[in-house]
């Protein structure tokens, strides 16, 4: 598992980790994976207990991800600031987050989709992938390369952590 947790890892990072941060998180959430008690124990300054909504192993790997890598707002505007933030200055996008204050959800999704679809042309743009439970906003997501997202959603099954493309994620809560 630890092998599959670092490439995925890896590759939601697009870059913005060094290596031995990906491997040192894969490692521990192997480790919280395979005996979460042992790991509990050996690591007394964790808060996590029974009550969370997903495996310890899963906590782990979010709650390790810098800000520039795991987006998480309670409004699309909000997450997309972060995005924007997240590349800095150097990257001008044409889609403001003012744009989205008051746009239901799979507008929001869209227009935040085609602007990231327009960036690292090189990568087939990104993909905003809902990425895990959100534990205390309402969104949570990743962005990975667009020639990246099937092998990152088959890593996400193999270990178990929840990850779909937000827009059709949406789009098809709301065709339900």
């Amino acid at each position: 598992m630890n092998a599959q947790l670092e490439e995925l890892i890896s590759r939601i990072s697009s870059g913005c980790m060094l290596a031995e941060d990906i491997a040192r998180i894969a490692d521990e959430a192997a480790q919280a994976y395979a005996d979460p008690q042992a790991f509990l124990a050996a690591n007394p300054d964790i808060n996590y207990d029974d009550s969370f909504p997903i495996p310890l192993g899963e906590w782990v790997v979010v709650g390790s991800l810098p800000d520039t890598v795991l987006f998480q707002a309670d409004s699309y505007d909000a997450l997309f600031q972060q995005i924007v933030d997240s590349f800095g200055p150097q990257v001008s996008f044409v889609l403001k987050p003012k744009q989205l204050v008051k746009v239901e959800p799979l507008k929001a999704l869209n227009r935040i989709q085609v602007q990231l679809s327009s960036l690292s042309p090189e990568t087939q743009g990104y993909v905003l992938v809902d990425f895990s439970e959100p534990l205390d906003d309402e969104l949570q997501a990743v962005l990975v390369y667009r020639n990246d997202l099937e092998r990152v959603l088959e890593l996400a099954v193999e270990v178990g952590i929840y990850a779909a493309p937000a827009y059709e994620a949406c789009k098809a809560a709301q065709t339900e």
